[in-house]
């Protein structure tokens, strides 16, 4: 059942607040009315208290108040307050609204055509006075109220309430430019209600961007700096639309804000550079630059750089901006191989063409994927007077057809083809040889091996022999020895020298023998090392056994054939004397010249790679220093 509440005598008939209609009726009698076509709940509340609130999501809603004051806020269809309070205040979307203050009025509520709220329409038509009016009657029934924070979010709800394109009052202000509804609306809106999109996926930012609201744009971002991070259709960010349409001052404040959305594209890959070339903007583009050169080479998905998108439009002095900042991107062609030059033609673009042909790195008869160039293009499109012109402009600068090329595309394709072989081909040869050349050095190294074993058993075959003769040479004295086996001849200096020298020559083979019955085999250079160390001991052993032969040829020979022995001791000085300065010779010499090899080999080619070879090298040559 529905309860309806007559209000009012208007000779003893009774006026229907819902239809305005006069009914004989029982004075205070409460009649009932037609069913509705939507059954609800009645809600009735009479209430003597200081204060009171009604919220009621029903068919209709009553309050009936002597209290100080009274709220009530409803969703219903229709609303009803009645108060003799001193304040009093109705928040409505229903149709019909009734506000009683010691008088009955019958009022209708306005709504635009899009289910704009009263809000909206102040908004829309750029009343600061009714939106600060509005808001200020909520504000008057928070003084000492129990219910400020329930007023307070009903307010909130209001501000952020959005029509049926899904736009907030502060979106419309700020796509209408008033700056002042923007400022008075932003303290009550929420962080939801700020980012909010309508239906064609603007915010408030967006929409102020797209419409060159600079005042708005900087309060927003002043007030939430993250809204230069929002996204509309197409992953177009606020700096995107604000350049396609022109909005130069705009373009500066989001960049000063946040520079990194210089480098968010749209979900097709093009930039804020690429729209605004396309557009003609100049002064943006000379922004976009200023803070990004390298966004002149950033492509889209179909691999369009800027200089393509501003060739498609109408101004040469962007093209001429691009191209001073970046001569070289005339060169860079798109996934199907048109280059800047090629665009322009096909646009018919006069200036533009001119423009592109001053450019020295600018390839006239450069191929498509199509086999085409400029020229061919010019002349598949229809005969006009821009077409003319830029024929006899490419042929200025020697564009030809395709098939007037020195060496066409397929000759082209095949020559690289050839090229490619001919590169396997000799890389397959060199990965042979390297291979030869390692078994080679294996051979050399196994060589090398064998050598330095024959050097150390010689070596101490030899050791053994000088240690056997040494030995042997002490008990065999030269000239005899007395019985109690002191030497005839030891008081002679002779003596003594060949009994120094031949103890010498006994110690250091016995040394040199000790060595290499010590070393453990396979190590090459630890044997290298270790034999280049007992040559030299040898050496030293092979001295000393000739000084001791020279001192017993004195001893033996006596003093009448000193004659001979002077002759042993020139001899046998001059074979040991050129023998040890020719080795010394060659080997010093041998260490200078790898010295010298291996500092020039570290200038050319660094030193991991000389390291390398030297130490290859120094296994071979090395053989002088034995």
């Amino acid at each position: 059942m529905q309860i309806r509440l007559g209000v009012g005598r208007d000779s003893g008939c009774e006026r229907d607040l819902e239809k305005g209609l006069v009914q004989p009726s029982t004075p205070g009698a409460l009649s009932e009315p037609p069913s509705s076509p939507h059954p609800s709940r009645p809600v009735l509340v009479f209430s003597n208290s200081s204060k009171s609130l009604l919220g009621s999501n029903s068919g209709k809603a009553l309050v009936v108040s002597n209290s100080g004051k009274a709220l009530v806020v409803s969703n219903s269809g229709k609303a009803l307050v009645v108060s003799n309070s001193s304040k009093s205040l109705v928040l409505s979307n229903s149709g019909k609204r009734i506000d009683q203050l010691g008088k009955k009025k019958y009022v209708k509520q306005v709504t635009g055509r899009h289910n704009d709220t009263e809000l909206h329409l102040a908004a829309r038509r750029g009343d600061l006075a009714a939106v600060q009016q509005f808001l200020g009657e909520i504000d008057a029934q928070m003084v000492g109220s129990e219910f400020d924070e329930e007023v307070a979010e009903i307010r909130s709800a209001i501000v952020n309430e959005v029509n049926e394109l899904g736009e907030t009052v502060l979106f419309i202000a700020a796509e209408q430019g008033h700056l002042g509804i923007v400022e008075e609306l932003l303290p009550y809106m929420t962080e939801e209600g700020i980012s909010l999109k309508n239906q064609v996926g603007f915010d408030a930012l967006h929409i102020a961007a797209n419409q060159g609201q600079k005042a708005i744009v900087q309060v927003l971002l002043d007030y939430d700096p993250g809204l230069s991070k929002t996204v509309g259709q197409a992953n177009a960010t606020p700096l995107v639309s604000a350049a396609t349409r022109g909005h130069t001052a705009v373009v500066k404040e989001l960049l000063s804000k946040d520079p990194s959305l210089l480098d968010v594209s749209k979900s097709n890959g093009k930039n804020a550079l690429h729209l605004a070339a396309r557009q003609g903007h100049v002064d943006i583009v000379k922004t976009l630059l200023d803070r990004g050169p390298q966004l002149a080479r950033r492509t889209d998905k179909k691999g369009q750089t800027a200089l393509h998108m501003a060739v498609k439009g109408v101004s040469s002095k962007v093209v001429r901006l691009i191209v001073e900042r970046d001569p070289a991107i005339v060169m860079l062609p798109d996934k199907f191989g048109n280059t800047a030059l090629h665009v322009a033609t096909r646009k018919k673009r006069v200036e533009i063409v001119n423009e592109l042909l001053l450019v020295r790195y600018t390839n006239v008869n450069a191929l498509t994927r199509d086999h085409k160039t400029s020229l061919d293009i010019a002349e598949g499109l229809p005969y006009s007077e821009e077409i003319t012109t830029i024929k006899e402009n490419l042929t200025q600068y020697g564009a030809v057809r395709a098939n007037e090329l020195n060496q066409p595309r397929d000759e082209l394709r095949n020559t690289v083809t050839e090229i490619k072989k001919d590169v396997h081909t000799q890389l397959e040869q060199a990965r042979k040889t390297n291979q030869s050349v390692s078994g080679i050095a294996k051979e050399l190294r196994k060589l090398h091996r064998e050598g330095i074993n024959n050097a150390t058993n010689s070596v101490t075959v030899v050791a053994s022999l000088f240690a056997t003769v040494a030995f042997a040479a002490i008990f065999t004295l030269p000239g005899g020895d007395l019985d109690s086996g002191e030497a005839v001849v030891s008081f002679s200096v002779s003596f003594k020298i060949f009994f120094i020298f031949n103890a010498l020559s006994l110690f250091t083979s016995l040394a040199v023998v000790l060595v290499q019955i010590t070393l453990v085999r396979g190590e090459t250079k630890t044997e290298r090392r270790v034999v280049e160390v007992i040559n030299k001991l040898m050496w030293l052993a092979s001295v000393c056994t000739t000084v001791a032969f020279i001192s017993s040829a004195y001893i033996v020979v006596g003093r009448r054939n000193i004659w001979a022995a002077i002759l042993v001791t020139v001899i046998g000085g001059v074979i040991m004397a050129g023998v040890l300065g020719t080795m010394t010779y060659y080997v010093v010499k041998s260490k200078k010249f790898r010295r010298v090899r291996k500092r020039e080999k570290m200038s050319r080619t660094g030193t991991i790679y000389s390291s390398r070879h030297s130490e290859s090298d120094s296994e071979v040559n090395r053989i002088y220093a034995l």
